[in-house]
């Protein structure tokens, strides 16, 4: 079906609002004492004993882009992690869903207090009450469909088995929310596949195609994408999976049709930074969105971020000891991101690594990539470490 002529004009007016943001030219690491210290904190985790194989970070000012990398993209070849790289974000997606949303909130389309029996009456009438503002800071109470027995049995039996991206609730269609909404905080996958079906349902455009319009489009994101197969576009870094007997590639294992806009988007680490510079910024956003945005709550990202973690509306508040950056992160089978930029925007920094690293199954290393990530955006901010 195609968009009306109101909201495509509405869609239009709102993309206006946009500043296109593209990266510079990456520069070399520099012989500074500082640029060899980051050097040299990267080169540690990925010597670590069951560090990833390698990493990239981009750190992203108004005058330049700064690539720090070290260990390999692809243990065949050898070869350095790059920039332009495609990659798994896993729950970075996240912010792009919250993106599209809050645009539509902007633009009049949809209300933070839009609940699912308006938007969404053919899922579970016990889930009607919850609001779009709750689904965006994860205190909706949604069983996550993730987690369902059913889902993971599909996934054991076929790793690329194509899933009907919008029925994905209905894994946990039976079940009764886990709280009441509103009354605390808890990640959930769910929460991200409803927010695409609000976004869907009042534009009468797939999420593909919104996402298209309303944040690659204007800010250039010519790398970035929602894929529903299990490949990825060349180059890429390959995600492995870090064993006793050695990295095991599991870049495509998986498809993105069982997470789309939870976790599906593939991007690279210069789209990333250039994405989490605007969408931190608000420039994507009315300024009274970007306020609603940024009422925060006590709730760890997953996995958690440098210093100290708080949940806005499909945006996270790291306060670290150098003081505070917006953004997200993410891990999957493959990778682990972390996408931060400054409260204006005007610097970002992207962490990537090639192995999923959880505070459950690696927590030494995890530790340590958390201090890593931390020193890291000390040198974002321009402060002492």
């Amino acid at each position: 079906m195609q968009v009306t002529a109101k909201r495509s004009v509405a869609i239009a007016a709102m993309t206006a609002l946009s500043i296109a943001l593209t990266a510079a030219a990456p520069a070399p690491v520099e012989g500074s004492g500082e640029d060899r210290r980051l050097q040299g904190l990267l080169d540690g985790l990925v010597r670590e004993a069951g560090g990833p194989p390698g990493a990239i970070v981009v750190l992203r000012s108004d005058e330049r882009t700064i690539v720090v990398r070290t260990g390999t993209s692809d243990v065949e070849s050898g070869r350095l992690p790059r920039a332009g790289d495609h990659m798994r974000i896993a729950s970075v997606a996240k912010a792009f869903s919250g993106a599209v949303a809050l645009r539509l909130v902007s633009c009049g389309l949809l209300s933070l207090d839009d609940t699912i029996s308006k938007r969404l009456p053919d899922l579970p009438a016990d889930w009607g009450r919850v609001t779009l503002r709750q689904l965006l800071q994860h205190t909706s109470g949604l069983p996550d469909f993730s987690r369902a027995p059913a889902f993971g049995n599909i996934l054991r039996k076929d790793p690329h088995h194509r899933f009907d991206s919008r029925r994905l609730l209905q894994f946990v269609a039976d079940k009764p929310l886990n709280f009441t909404p509103g009354s605390r905080y808890a990640y959930s996958n769910s929460d991200n596949i409803a927010v695409a079906l609000m976004a869907e349902a009042v534009t009468h455009q797939r999420y593909e195609t919104l996402l298209d319009e309303l944040v690659y489009e204007p800010l250039e994101l010519d790398d970035t994408s929602l894929p529903a197969g299990f490949t990825l576009p060349r180059p890429y870094l390959h995600g492995y999976a870090v064993t006793a007997t050695g990295p095991e590639d599991v870049s495509t294992l998986f498809g993105n049709s069982g997470v789309w806009a939870s976790g599906g988007v593939v991007s690279t680490p210069r789209d990333l930074a250039t994405f989490v510079a605007a969408y931190a910024a608000g420039h994507l956003v009315s300024p009274s969105v970007r306020r609603q945005q940024r009422m925060f709550i006590d709730g760890n990202s997953e996995p958690p971020g440098p210093g100290r973690n708080e949940a806005g509306l499909a945006i996270f508040r790291y306060t670290t000891r150098c003081g505070v950056v917006y953004g997200h992160t993410g891990n999957t089978p493959g990778y682990t991101q972390l996408a931060v930029a400054t409260p204006d925007g005007s610097r970002s920094m992207t962490f990537s690594v090639n192995a999923q690293i959880t505070p459950a199954s690696s927590p030494a290393v995890f530790a340590k990539m958390r201090a890593v990530e931390e020193n890291f955006t000390c040198a974002l901010l321009h402060a002492d470490s």
